[in-house]
């Protein structure tokens, strides 16, 4: 009984120390989280810093130019400068506060129209004057009765014209090309109606104008994508950069670095990326796109600069998305998923 009453005593300040030892841990752990996110966000400030920097100075120097200039010479180099910038939106929108993208691509929107108003200026509209005799077009009109309408405005396009390899001016045909092996830096699908396209392995640009009631399914594009004038269509791409003009009614579904920019779009819906081919894995890996960022619903439409969600897309129902797109060889299987 004695050494049982000299020993239990002892129990407690075993217990004490050890619970003492346990708030030491959670204190130390805690203070180290806090130190890893106090990082984090000088990380992200420092990066948002810089991008200001550099941003800044480039719209200084623009607007500068804007001001400044009196030869209709210099307009394209402007319009350069301002694509330029456009660019450095694109490249760093992923890493941006929400707030800072809609300020930039408000002030990039300000200096096109700055630099539309300059060109107004310098280079003035030719002189209209009635002609003695109709030409044969406009006999022709009046014998048709085809009255057009003056007010109808078409895009302007800044479609790069490319003599790089691809697929142009086809109908209703499937169109497939294998990049493996192959030292195609860039290609092109141009002036197609109703055609399906496969494109397996790595291209390091691709280029999609004027096309219409299309399936592409592309693998991935180690650099970017530019796409115009496309109605009708389903495209499944993969790539860091995706820009797109003058789309109507498309489904687009993507796996995308940064994220994917739109104007003078509507009625085009996103979706995740969906493709599956033999050796694909190892084709997003080697491009840098194996990691799912979830950018494809995180669009900015350059042409809706209100805090609200741009009406010109939208988030492909589930429902209504596509399955697994397998591609074999010449064959295309939608698996559902």
């Amino acid at each position: 009984m004695e050494d049982e009453e000299n020993t239990q005593p002892h129990q407690i300040p075993d217990q004490s120390l050890h619970k003492k030892h346990q708030l030491m841990l959670e204190r130390l752990s805690n203070r180290h989280q806090t130190r890893l996110e106090t990082r984090k966000v000088d990380s992200l400030d420092s990066s948002t810093s810089a991008f200001l920097s550099r941003f800044n100075d480039s719209k200084n120097s623009i607007t500068s130019h804007l001001q400044t200039t009196t030869d209709p010479s210099r307009l394209p180099d402007i319009s350069a400068s301002i694509s330029a910038l456009e660019k450095l939106v694109a490249e760093n929108s992923y890493s941006l506060p929400s707030y800072e993208v809609r300020s930039s691509l408000k002030t990039i929107s300000d200096l096109k129209q700055n630099l539309e108003n300059l060109s107004a200026q310098l280079i003035p509209k030719k002189k209209f004057a009635f002609k003695n005799k109709p030409t044969k077009t406009q006999t022709q009109i009046r014998q048709n009765d085809v009255i057009s309408e003056p007010n109808e405005t078409k895009p302007t396009s800044n479609f790069p014209v490319r003599e790089s390899p691809g697929f142009r001016d086809k109908q209703n045909q499937v169109l497939f090309r294998d990049f493996k092996g192959s030292e195609i830096g860039e290609f092109t699908l141009a002036g197609l109606d109703s055609c399906e396209v496969r494109l397996l392995g790595c291209v390091n640009a691709l280029f999609v104008n004027k096309l219409k009631g299309c399936k592409i399914y592309a693998g991935p594009v180690t650099g970017s994508i530019l796409i115009e004038e496309v109605e009708d269509c389903v495209l499944v791409l993969a790539s860091h950069q995706i820009r797109i003009h003058f789309a109507k009614s498309c489904d687009f579904y993507l796996r995308v670095r940064s994220r994917p920019i739109i104007e003078d779009c509507n009625g085009i819906r996103f979706g995740p990326y969906c493709l599956k081919y033999e050796g694909i894995e190892e084709d997003l890996e080697a491009a840098g796109l194996s990691e799912e960022t979830g950018n494809w619903g995180n669009v900015d439409d350059f042409k809706w600069l209100r805090a609200v969600q741009s009406p010109n897309w939208s988030v492909l129902p589930e429902d209504e998305r596509l399955g697994t797109v397998e591609l074999a060889d010449l064959r295309c299987v939608n698996v559902a998923s």
